[in-house]
């Protein structure tokens, strides 16, 4: 897949071997770390960046992305397809490189990530779930058109305490 954003200089591409050093450098970072699941460990080594990369790009269907300036890859940005009674459903989760943030990138990668799920999975619904202590991430799902559906309070334990969630859905009928 490759989507095309902001005059072209960003995209949104599949993931490459050559991607580890770029996602181990970037990932390594506290600041991304408090934003996400467990799974993405901190600190974030080249052995973790080879392992993910061995693991999504073996994936099919594809659904997890590389985002792209013109030289390295500069975050990450996917989509957890739901199953059973949840099929038309999917979970968007991403990150950025922190001296990439606030350019209006994420929200671009957003928009064209959540049309992508639309047309190619035929899903009704695409949701996220950023911690409260993260209201940039409820900005960029703001601007990229997701609508504020709730706090999802107690939701989840990250970093030694129970923290609150925002539930943001984007839905097509």
């Amino acid at each position: 897949m490759k989507i095309e954003f902001l005059s072209g200089k960003y995209k949104i591409r599949d993931w490459q071997r050559d991607d580890a050093e770029s996602v181990a450098r970037y990932a390594n970072n506290r600041k991304i770390w408090i934003n996400l699941r467990d799974i993405f460990p901190h600190p974030y080594t080249i052995a973790n960046a080879e392992a993910f990369l061995s693991i999504v790009m073996e994936d099919d269907p594809k659904t997890v992305f590389a985002i792209t300036n013109e030289v390295e890859a500069i975050g990450s940005i996917g989509l957890v397809l739901g199953k059973d009674v949840h099929r038309f459903t999917t979970e968007l989760g991403y990150w950025l490189a922190e001296p990439f943030w606030g350019k209006g990138i994420m929200t671009e990668a957003v928009k064209g990530i959540t049309e992508y799920a639309f047309r190619s999975f035929g899903l009704k619904r695409v949701y996220a779930e950023p911690y409260t202590t993260n209201l940039a991430s409820a900005r960029v799902l703001e601007k990229a058109g997701f609508k504020y559906e709730g706090l999802l309070r107690a939701s989840a334990f990250k970093n030694g305490r129970l923290v609150d969630q925002l539930l943001y859905a984007r839905v097509k009928v």
